[in-house]
């Protein structure tokens, strides 16, 4: 199980507890293409995620942690 990260406010709690975020981005057929297997959110504005040293732009990708099905948190 995963969670999309859409708003700031998602990216600051990811990066402040340091969650493991992957890039995907979305191809036909509702399948989807891991662009990056990801790491910690170093940076980001409204345009972009900075991971592993990568920028990428947050209007092409989708942003995803993985979360446990019986989480509260993110």
């Amino acid at each position: 199980m995963y969670k999309i990260l859409h708003t700031d406010t998602e990216f600051l709690t990811a990066a402040l507890v340091g969650s493991r975020v992957y890039v995907v981005s979305s191809l036909d057929n509702n399948t989807v293409e891991i662009i990056d297997y990801g790491g910690p959110v170093e940076r980001y504005t409204p345009e972009s995620v900075k991971i592993n040293g990568s920028y990428f732009f947050r209007n092409q990708f989708e942003f995803r942690v993985d979360v446990k099905k019986d989480s509260a948190g993110m």
